[in-house]
Formats: structure tokens, sequence, C-alpha cells
């Protein structure tokens, strides 16, 4: 019987229609514009200025804190101004914009295909590497990669779990990646092994990928200490603490990390930058991105650079349909409506859905019947009810009380409510009020 967690979830149509295209390159944009907030935490500090020339992989941008990453630039060309711009977020945000002129690399980065299997760096060499690389978590979260790596003291880490869950219906980036770049990957694998200094590592993926699972299994059986674990098909799954309890039935306390039960997660986009990185010099200036829809001519997997406006990405899908309502940043449980298809690409950036009308508008708002439904598919055993009501009578010291924090806005909740009711939004403005709270009392 195959693994999964123990509480709540569901199983949305997946509607993986990008599943059989191969990765494409995606031409060089003429412009990029390159936000210096991509990752969670603070924004870096841009370190160039108009009119500097720039290469590919050049830094660009430095941390500003402890939680923050380096920024590199996609493009070789001249900076044509620091300005802010509209982010996936709808607002705007610092941004370096670049004008292409030529592909001029870093001469320090190995371009060549080749497979480099040995790892002669140090576990500390290893988290600067990919720290100075600013490689953040490219499941979506984009936590600083470095930061994960290295556990607080007292805190042990005795195995690496490895997410080629990819569970939100329409993406398949991950599931090209482990097909197209298995031993990348797994190179990749061995390197977070060595950093966290752990012998055992399990990749998790759901079974609606068999050709990957098969792929990754031949694979595996020629690195050391590497599991494949095949998982039922179920959502949330590739939330961290999901995964953790169906791979290895540990559960992590609320309020708490991974590395409490002795665990860390890495994305398998992550791990294949991780290689790149280590083995080959390359900072994070470019990911796959799936573009994708029912409506859509060409669904497919790009290879983008950063900074690349999403535009350039539908073009190569075939445009936007006639019949298209919303274009969403991420998948249809867990991403965001764009309010305009010039938003750039980012480190988080897995896909892009054009969500007909048909689909994308909302059912009227009706009264909550008190059915629970919310509250048995809840995969944080929280209240979603009573959340959206705390919320939106702003009672701020009980939703902290109800463990407001510890919900990973995965919409499943709003999914399976029959009377159509906005959860997950009231949630996600009652985590951002009572986030705010909780900091101010650090200060």
């Amino acid at each position: 019987m195959l693994k999964t967690f123990s509480l709540g979830g569901i199983h949305p149509d997946e509607n993986k229609l990008s599943a059989d295209a191969p990765i494409e390159v995606l031409p060089v944009p003429e412009t990029v514009a390159i936000p210096i907030s991509q990752h969670i935490g603070a924004p870096a500090e841009p370190i160039v200025k108009k009119g500097d020339r720039v290469k590919v992989g050049q830094l660009i941008a430095k941390p500003s804190g402890f939680v923050s990453s380096y920024i590199h630039s996609s493009v070789s060309g001249t900076v044509d101004k620091i300005d802010e711009l509209i982010d996936v977020s709808g607002y705007k945000r610092k941004a370096i914009i670049i004008k292409t002129e030529d592909d001029e690399w870093e001469e320090t980065i190995d371009r060549s295909p080749d497979l480099i299997t040995e790892i002669p760096a140090t576990p500390e060499e290893i988290i600067k590497m990919i720290q100075e690389a600013g490689i953040v978590g490219l499941g979506g979260a984009t936590f600083p990669a470095h930061i994960k790596l290295s556990p607080p003291p007292g805190k042990n880490c005795d195995i690496l779990i490895i997410n080629g869950v990819e569970c939100e219906p329409y993406l398949t980036s991950d599931h090209r990646v482990m097909l197209e770049k298995g031993n990348e990957i797994m190179v990749g694998v061995q390197i977070l092994m060595k950093a966290l200094k752990v012998n055992n590592a399990i990749i998790g993926i759901e079974n609606n990928k068999p050709d990957a699972i098969k792929h990754m299994i031949t694979l595996a059986s020629k690195y050391s200490g590497i599991v494949i674990e095949p998982l039922k098909v179920q959502y949330p799954q590739g939330g961290e603490k999901q995964l953790i309890d169906a791979c290895i039935k540990r559960q992590v306390p609320s309020g708490k990390l991974p590395i409490e039960v002795g665990a860390v997660v890495q994305n398998v986009g992550t791990a294949l930058a991780v290689y790149e990185a280590v083995q080959k010099k390359k900072p994070l200036i470019e990911r796959v991105v799936t573009v994708t829809g029912k409506s859509v001519k060409k669904p497919c997997n790009l290879m983008v650079r950063l900074g690349t406006p999403v535009s350039a990405l539908i073009e190569a899908a075939g445009g936007i349909p006639e019949d298209t309502e919303k274009i969403i940043g991420g998948g249809p449980m867990m991403g965001k409506a764009l309010s305009t298809p010039d938003i750039p690409i980012t480190k988080g950036s897995s896909g892009i859905l054009l969500m007909p009308k048909k689909i994308a508008t909302r059912k009227p708002v009706q009264n909550c019947i008190r059915c629970s439904k919310c509250v048995s598919v809840c995969p944080m055993g929280l209240s979603p009810y009573l959340l959206m009501t705390l919320a939106e009578k702003a009672i701020w010291d009980r939703a902290e009380d109800e463990a407001i924090m510890d919900c990973i806005e995965c919409g499943s909740c709003s999914y399976t409510c029959p009377s159509s009711r906005p959860l997950l939004d009231y949630i996600r403005l009652g985590k951002s009020k009572v986030g705010q709270i909780m900091r101010s009392r650090t200060k």
C-alpha cells in the first residue's frame, strides 16, 4: 500500500496537460527585470547602477540580512535602470532592469554538459557555494537553501527528504526535470547529504508520475543511501510537514520546523540548482516553468532566464486564449492571480496557468452550513470555518490561540466548501495581521 500523510487532504483533478512536453529553452528576451526580492526574508541590496555592463551569472545584489539571498544577472548587457515594478504580489517592488546585448557568461561557469560526480568540497564549502549562488527553495517557498543546511545548535538532522511530489494540479516542471536531469539531481542530492552530514535520503514522488519513478529508481541504484519512495496521490503532499509524515511517519509539532524531527526537505529543482552551483559554479539564473491551461494551444515546460516577462512565456505557448479570465502565477490551489502579464519570472515561479472564465469565476458565497468538510480536509488539523470568522471579525488573539499561523495556505478548505466561502482569503489576511502582532512583540 502506498504511503501518504495521515491527516486531511484532497484529490483535485490533476490536468497534467504538459507532462509529455520536453523542456524547451526560451530565447533570451531583449530586456529582463530582475526583482531584488525573490526569496523569503529581507530584499537584497543592489551593487550595480545604471550604465554598468554585466555578464550572465554576475552578482548584481547582495543579501541585506541573515534571511536573504544573493541575486545574479541572468543576461549580459547594460543596466538600464533600477526601478519599482509590479511583481507577483501585485505590489510595486524594486527591480534591476537590464537591456540584453549578447550572451557573454562569467568565465568561471562550466557550461559543458559533462556530468561531474566527484564532490571534493567540504560540507562548509558546499554551504558557502550554495549561499553565494543565491539558491532558494524552488518548490515555491523560496527559503534560502543555505540556512536549511545549517541546523541551529542542539538540532541534528538524520535524514534528507527530496520533494518530487509536485502535487499542484496542472504543474509538471518538476516531473520533466526528474526525467531529463535525473543524474544531475542524484549528484545534487549527494551534495546536500554531504552538507548535512547524513547518510540517507528519500526522494518522494507521487504515483501519478510512473515514468519518473521508474527512471529515478534506476538512477538511484547507482548512488549510495538514496531511496525512491512512490507515494499515494494526495494534495497537499508537497507541503514539508505532510511529506515528512508520508515518508518517515514523523509529525512536526505546531509552530516548529522540520529539523525538530531530524529532517531537512529540499525540492528536486533545488537539488538540480545545487548540483549546478557546486559542480559547475553556476548561480541560480534560470529555472523550468510550466505554461498550461485547458484552452492553451501548446502546454509546455520552458527553461527560462529569471526576469523574463510572463508574456514571453505565454507567447511561446501559443498566446492568450480568448476565453482566459485569469493568469495565475503557480498552480490553481496555491497560486495567485497576476495583475499583468508583464510581471517577471522569479526564482519561485513554478508555473503560469491561463484559466478560462468558466473555471475561474467564483460561485456566490452562501452561509456556512456547519458540514465540517473544511475541518476534515485540513492537513494541519485546523478549523478553517472558525479561523475565517475570527479574521473577519478581527479577533486576533483568539486567531493566534487557534493556531492560524500553522495554516500552509493549501486551499483545501476553500476547494471543498459547498457554500463557496472564501476561507483561505480571510485566513491569509488573518495570518498577515497575527504575524505582524507576533513580530512586534520581539522588537
